[in-house]
């Protein structure tokens, strides 16, 4: 019994020396102890880091840094005697709004008397002159200088993306750094690369009495900690190629990307509508963020990125992987013909011909889409009974391209896209047997065809890609079978970018280079004799595929990609422009000039580029806009004005007059003949 007694107070023993010793070390030893007992003695003064400034790949400074300042906050310091109108004065500013500003920090979520809490943002230099040499006279306030961002050019916004302060989020997704009043990267490359951009703040721990007033570093400074100024980043984009892009997309919906090849790397990432970045600073950056993201007039949307966010019918695009998709299954070859004399005729539906019983060089020529209808049928037949195995086969081939998933890239967005399945298609055929009441269970034999399953291989249908996953498949097939996923930091603080996803070569499953020597055959016929031949150039070589996709709302996406050189390609493009029409008037010109202007050096057809700036498509989105709010019943006709109205009338009126006087004036004497 005594020995059990023994074994009880030995083992308190011990815990107690464990617990007296852990003391004694964090008391003694460490300064863990110090720092956070002496919370009213010790404080952390941080510092804020400049963020990393953002290039072009030519070196072209995109974003950079301007000074700026804000007045912080302390509640413990505020004095009894307080002069309140003298601080008013120095700050501009009336007494109610001292003290609605002063409540609601007090109702602030992280408000704390001994946390400084930010009073004032974004002041001016001549501000900062004025104030600082009275501020001394309120110890509650401070100078916190914070550095901007400085936008050096005024387009693509979505692009670099756009800083503002924290929320409750951010906090606790990295709650070590953070704090209120912190800055964090909200969108585009600011946020994809916060953790390079932000650096790392410098610490410095300060004595303080009891008044809060500093009396000296802690321990000489040794447990400060340096600033780290955020790294640089140079981009893989073209900034002359990303403004002609954007300046093409002006009045206009869709989107203009183009890679290189060779490496993955985006040289052009433009969407339409663009956003001035200098939007994102300043006083009214609030307002204009609103702003901009409420503004769905048209279908506006200007913080939407269209070039990875919009997934489109790919259009005529897309019968380049069915083509390839096909021969890789084994259901045709480049000779296979199939009966495109009057067009494609299957139980009860009917797609026009576009050319007649070919072989696939010509079908690609012409895009034929009763051709590539067959070549689709042919795939879903290849497992009679079982279409689904067919199409996940087909599935799996087109998701190999980089389509209709996610590309995994370092970009803050992005849209999945959709390459249908055979569940997709049972599930589709279980709700229409549902609906009509039906008791049929089994759906792995479709025979019936889905509505829009047929239309897959004309690049309608159900097939969705994004013009990012569109440049993509077009860069595999310039590479015969492989490709570099697309990204958009080419460089960070001047090293290479060492991200081990972009140095990945990924295979497509077909391997077969005779596939795609056809395909580049039929893309080559494209622009010598077919749908592009109108944007030859004399000066490159060029390979391309139309695209003219029908869409619901009004007119056709007008869709377009390009390979250029032919025998070394240096450059893939894609655009997509919205209810613009066919593929080669619209998407094609915005593809080409930006290929010539990357392959010469310059740009030789001004015409093209003229036409495409000249231009909108506004008028079509605005029909496209009234008659969906008429369908919904929230269209209201616009207040006639009386005075704009009277004015026209009179102004009509005084030109007829002016047309009738001149036309009197013009009026001979007839002369008769004397007899």
């Amino acid at each position: 019994m005594k020995s059990q007694y023994l074994k009880i107070i030995l083992a308190l023993s011990v815990i107690a020396i464990i617990f007296v010793a852990r003391l004694s070390y964090l008391q003694l030893f460490t300064d863990r102890y110090a720092l956070n007992a002496a919370n009213t003695s010790i404080k952390i003064e941080y510092v804020i880091p400049p963020r990393g400034v953002i290039f072009d790949r030519n070196g072209k400074i995109l974003v950079g840094n301007q000074p700026a300042f804000e007045i912080s906050y302390t509640a413990a310091l505020l004095k009894p005697d307080f002069d309140t109108i003298g601080f008013c004065k120095l700050m501009n500013i009336t007494k109610p709004e001292f003290i609605t500003t002063m409540k609601n920090i007090e109702k602030e979520k992280y408000y704390s008397r001994l946390t400084p809490m930010t009073f004032m943002k974004n002041l001016s230099r001549e501000d900062m002159a004025r104030i600082q040499e009275l501020i001394f006279k309120y110890p509650a306030f401070a100078i916190v200088p914070r550095p901007q961002r400085q936008y050096e050019i005024n387009t693509s916004g979505n692009l670099l993306g756009y800083t503002n302060q924290v929320n409750d989020n951010d906090i606790k997704k990295d709650s070590l750094y953070y704090l209120p009043g912190d800055i964090i990267g909200k969108s585009g490359i600011e946020k994809a690369y916060e953790k390079e951009l932000r650096g790392e703040k410098g610490m410095k721990y300060i004595q303080k009495d009891i008044r809060q007033r500093s009396i000296g570093s802690y321990k000489n400074g040794e447990l400060d900690k340096e600033v780290v100024t955020g790294k640089d980043l140079t981009l893989t984009i073209d900034y002359d190629l990303q403004r002609m892009a954007e300046e093409m997309l002006v009045n206009k919906h869709g989107a203009i990307v183009a890679l290189d090849p060779n490496n993955g790397e985006i040289l052009t990432m433009a969407t339409g509508p663009d956003i001035d970045p200098n939007l994102f600073t300043g006083p009214n950056k609030s307002r204009n963020l609103y702003r901009l993201a409420n503004d769905t007039i048209y279908e506006n949307k200007p913080t939407f990125d269209r070039s990875v966010q919009a997934a489109y019918p790919p259009g005529s695009t897309f019968k380049l992987l069915t083509a390839l998709a096909a021969m890789e299954m084994g259901v045709m070859t480049d000779k296979t013909i199939f009966p495109c004399g009057r067009g494609f005729f299957y139980r009860g539906k009917s797609i026009k011909g576009h050319g007649g019983a070919d072989p696939l060089i010509p079908s690609i020529q012409v895009s034929s889409n009763c051709y590539f209808t067959y070549a689709y049928l042919a795939i879903i037949k290849k497992y009679p009974g079982n279409p689904s195995r067919g199409v996940d086969e087909w599935k799996k081939i087109i998701n190999s391209f980089g389509v209709g998933e996610y590309l995994n890239n370092d970009l803050a967005v992005g849209a999945k896209g959709r390459i249908p399945s055979g569940k997709f298609y049972e599930k589709r055929m279980a709700s229409i047997y549902k609906a009509s009441g039906s008791k049929r269970t089994d759906f792995k034999n479709w025979d019936e065809m889905p509505t829009g399953a047929l239309y897959n291989g004309m690049g309608q249908g159900d097939v969705l890609l994004t013009p990012m996953q569109m440049a993509n498949f077009v860069a595999a097939i310039a590479n015969k079978g492989w490709y570099y996923t697309p990204h958009v930091v080419k460089s960070i603080d001047g090293k290479p970018n060492p991200d081990p996803r972009f140095k990945k070569k990924h295979m497509t499953l077909v391997q077969n280079p005779q596939f795609y020597n056809v395909v580049l055959q039929g893309m080559e016929a494209v622009m010598l004799r077919g749908t592009g031949r109108g944007l030859m150039s004399k000066d490159f070589t060029q390979l391309a595929k139309t695209g003219t996709a029908q869409v619901p709302q009004g007119k056709d996406n007008s869709i377009f990609v390009l390979i250029a050189p032919a025998d070394k390609p240096k450059i893939v493009v894609a655009a997509v422009m919205e209810h613009a029409g066919f593929g080669a008037t619209w998407a094609g010109p915005a593809c080409t000039t930006i290929a010539e202007k990357y392959v010469t050096g310059e740009l030789k057809r001004e015409h093209l580029y003229k036409k495409m700036i000249s231009s909108s498509f506004m008028p079509e989105y605005r029909r496209q806009y009234i008659a969906d709010m008429k369908r919904k019943g929230w269209y209201k006709e616009p207040p006639v004005d009386s005075v704009k109205l009277k004015r026209a009338k009179d102004s009509l009126q005084a030109l007829e007059n002016k047309k009738n006087k001149k036309d009197s004036s013009k009026v001979k004497p007839v002369k008769t003949k004397s007899r």
